[in-house]
């Protein structure tokens, strides 16, 4: 797989934003993806695909943090919140590496719940279905395309 997964650039393409791809060389964690891309941690949206009470959505939030299951579950009022499996990432993003897929529960069918910490900066980048491939892109054309709901839903790595 090479270059950004053929939906997301249709989305992309069809609405017109301004975006720039990425090449980086081959991550698997998000903090040093976002350094390869020289990319704040609190402005790389890593996507985290989570499992509330049956179904699936899609967390995301900076690089730098972590998803907080008892957060979330009072957020959505649920009884359980985990984080999904490497096997149930594959079957829900078939068209992404695991741990690659973009922040866009839309083009999966997922609800999108994003950290407000995102939304502070003007710009975002985030992993483009490969661990070779970012965009970047307005934070406020990334809101209008997703309309993810924006909660608090993460923690800060511990050092």
């Amino acid at each position: 797989m090479s270059g950004i997964t053929k939906r997301l650039q249709e989305l992309l393409d069809s609405s017109g934003v301004e975006y720039t791809t990425i090449r980086h060389r081959d991550d698997f964690r998000a903090k040093t993806t976002a350094l390869d891309t020289d990319t704040p941690l609190q402005e790389f949206a890593k996507t985290v695909f989570i499992w509330v009470d049956g179904s699936y959505a899609i967390a995301v939030l900076p690089a730098s943090h972590f998803v907080a299951e008892s957060k979330l579950e009072s957020q959505l009022g649920a009884e359980k919140v985990r984080l999904a499996s490497e096997f149930e990432m594959q079957d829900l993003c078939p068209d992404c590496e695991v741990g690659a897929a973009p922040p866009f529960g839309n083009l999966y069918g997922l609800p999108t719940y994003a950290s407000p910490i995102l939304a502070r900066d003007e710009h975002i980048t985030f992993n483009a279905g490969t661990h070779r491939d970012a965009v970047r892109m307005s934070y406020a054309d990334y809101e209008r395309l997703v309309r993810p709901e924006v909660m608090s839903l993460s923690r800060h790595e511990e050092s």
